[in-house]
């Protein structure tokens, strides 16, 4: 399996700005320890925290079961699609069998989520001069 070539030299720092986003925003979540873009993410708590955090009347974070990730990846994806207008692009099926996430999936979904948040004016960005 070829990565795709690497773009502008910058890329590493968007990757660390995007999970440091993460990690400040799941901080007041128990049972959420982002440190990287695959295996934090494998019980699905991460992604429903995130979204939570975003639209926390949408579902009850506290009486969720890491050990149901096929249900959290689907209740956050659900959610994420039908509140922020963020397409899904993975699948709950994929992840559950894998060992552990795929940092490339993880982070192209939470890029394209971050993209959803910011068009529609959740999160704010510091606007380049």
């Amino acid at each position: 399996q070829k990565c795709p070539p690497a773009a502008a030299p910058n890329v590493k720092n968007v990757k660390q700005m995007l999970l440091d986003w993460c990690r400040a925003k799941t901080e007041p979540y128990e049972g959420v320890d982002i440190r990287n873009f695959s295996s934090s993410w494998k019980d699905g708590i991460a992604f429903c925290a995130l979204v939570h955090r975003f639209f926390p009347d949408a579902f009850e974070y506290s009486i969720l079961n890491p050990n149901k990730p096929k249900e959290n990846f689907q209740l956050a994806f659900d959610t994420a699609e039908r509140l922020a207008g963020c397409p899904p692009l993975l699948e709950a099926d994929d992840l559950v069998r894998m060992k552990e996430p795929d940092w490339k999936c993880v982070y192209t979904y939470i890029q394209e989520f971050y993209r959803c948040l910011v068009e529609k004016g959740l999160v704010k960005t510091k606007k380049r001069p």
